[in-house]
C-alpha cells in the first residue's frame, strides 16, 4: 500500500500543447480513486506519469515518501492494467501470470504460491492451462487483473481496463473489482470516462477537463455540489438541465425568465442572488429534482410542451420544451404516458436548484435563509 501525492504535476507536448496542467493532488493509502473525464482531458497521462511511462514536464510525484520522477517504470512497484489486457498470446494463462516474477528472479515455490493464489481468488484456476485466444473477454480481464495482482505491488494503476467489455460483464467486473479492492485495500487509480463507473466504484472521484483537476471529492458531494457547469452538465444521465435566464429583483422576488415562463423566489432565502439582479447567470436543476404533479408547498411550475417519452425499463425519460427549441428532461415513472406536443405543467422544488456564474461557469453558493 501507498500514498501518491502529485505536486504541481505538468506535462507539455510539442507546440505548447498543455495536457496536464498543475495538478496537486493527494492519494491516500488503500485508498480507491477515479480519474474522471471526457477524452482529451488528461487522465491517462497523468496514469502514465504515475507509472513512469510518460516523462514529466514539471512538478513531483511522490510515492511513499520519495520523489520518483527520475525512477525507471520497473523500479516503482506499481501494477498497471490497460484496456487492452496486453496479454502474451503465445503463453498460457500460468505463464502470463508468472513471466513477470520470473524476470525478477524470485524463487519458483514463491512464484507457485503467488500464481496459485491469484488464480483462485480470481476464479481462474481452471483457466491456467489454456492460452489467451480460448478465453472470453471477461476471462482474459481477469487475466489481465491477475497479472497485476501476483506481483503485490504498493499501487494499482487501472487504464479503462472493463471499456472494451459489454455492459453485463461491465457491471459485474465492476462489483468484482470493487469486492477485490476491499480484500486487498490496496491504493488503487481507475482512470475512466464512464460516469457510472466513477460513481460506483470511487471512494473519491477526481474530475479533469483539458487537463486541470477541475473537482475533486465523493461521488455524492461532486454529485449534488458541482462546482461549475462542466461537471454540472457532464455528471448524471440525463445531465443536469442547465438554461441562461437574467434575474430581476421586485418586490421581495427575485424574477427570471426561462423561455415563456416566468418564476419568482423570495428574497430572504435567495439573498445571495441580489447582488446578480440585472445580471445573466445559469440556472441548474436535475431531472430527477423535477415532477409531474405538485408534492410540496415550495413548488414552483414550468409550461413545457412533450417531445417523447423514453423508456429505460424501470424508469422513463420525458424529454420536453418550451416551444422555442430548449429542452428538457424528467426522470418520470415507467408507466408514465403522454402524446407529442401535449402541453403539461413540470414542478420543481425551489431549494433544488442550482445557480452559475454565466462568465465564470463557476457554482453560486447560495445559503437557504428564513
Amino acid at each position: 500500500m501507498a500514498e501518491i501525492i502529485l505536486s504541481n504535476l505538468t506535462k507539455i507536448y510539442s507546440q505548447n500543447i498543455i495536457a496536464v496542467d498543475n495538478i496537486d493532488l493527494k492519494i491516500n493509502d488503500g485508498e480507491f480513486i477515479v480519474f474522471l473525464g471526457p477524452s482529451g482531458c488528461g487522465k491517462s497521462t497523468t496514469l502514465r506519469m504515475i507509472a513512469g511511462l510518460e516523462t514529466i514536464t514539471k512538478g513531483d510525484i511522490i510515492i511513499e515518501n520519495k520523489i520518483v520522477n527520475n525512477v525507471d517504470s520497473a523500479e516503482r512497484d506499481l501494477a498497471i492494467v490497460f484496456q487492452n489486457y496486453a496479454l502474451y498470446p503465445h503463453m498460457t494463462i500460468k505463464k502470463n501470470l508468472s513471466f513477470g516474477l520470473q524476470l525478477r528472479k524470485l524463487p519458483n515455490a514463491e512464484i507457485d504460491k503467488r500464481v496459485l493464489q491469484t488464480a483462485e481468488l480470481l476464479e481462474i484456476k481452471p483457466l491456467l492451462n489454456r492460452k489467451p485466444k480460448e478465453l472470453s473477454g471477461g476471462q482474459q480481464q481477469r487475466v489481465a487483473l491477475g497479472r497485476a495482482l501476483v506481483r503485490e505491488p504498493v499501487a494499482f494503476l487501472f487504464d479503462e481496463p472493463l471499456s472494451n467489455l459489454d455492459a453485463k460483464l461491465r457491471a459485474s467486473m465492476r462489483t468484482e473489482l470493487i469486492k477485490l479492492h476491499r480484500k486487498l485495500n490496496t491504493t488503487t487509480i481507475h482512470v475512466t470516462h464512464d460516469q457510472v463507473e466513477a460513481m460506483t466504484m470511487g471512494e473519491r472521484i477526481c474530475i479533469l477537463h483539458q487537463g486541470k483537476l477541475i473537482q475533486l471529492g465523493t461521488p455524492l458531494d461532486i454529485y449534488n455540489n458541482p462546482v461549475n457547469t462542466f461537471v454540472a452538465g457532464f455528471l448524471g444521465s440525463p445531465p443536469m438541465n442547465l438554461f441562461d435566464t437574467k434575474i430581476l429583483v421586485k418586490n421581495n422576488y427575485l424574477n427570471f425568465q426561462i423561455s415563456n415562463n416566468s418564476i419568482s423566489l423570495p428574497n430572504k432565502k435567495f439573498r445571495s442572488l441580489i447582488k446578480y439582479s440585472e445580471s445573466e447567470i445559469v440556472f441548474g436543476i436535475r431531472p430527477e429534482d423535477l415532477y409531474i404533479e405538485k408534492i410540496s408547498k415550495n413548488m414552483i411550475d414550468f409550461e413545457v410542451y412533450v417531445l417523447a417519452v423514453e423508456s429505460l425499463g424501470s424508469e422513463a425519460i420525458l424529454v420536453a420544451n418550451f416551444g422555442d427549441g430548449q429542452e428538457i428532461y424528467v426522470k418520470v415513472d415507467r408507466n408514465y404516458q403522454a402524446a407529442y406536443k401535449d402541453k403539461i405543467r413540470i414542478y420543481f422544488d425551489y431549494n433544488k436548484i442550482k445557480f452559475f456564474d454565466k462568465d465564470s461557469t463557476e457554482s453560486i453558493k447560495i445559503s437557504l435563509t428564513i
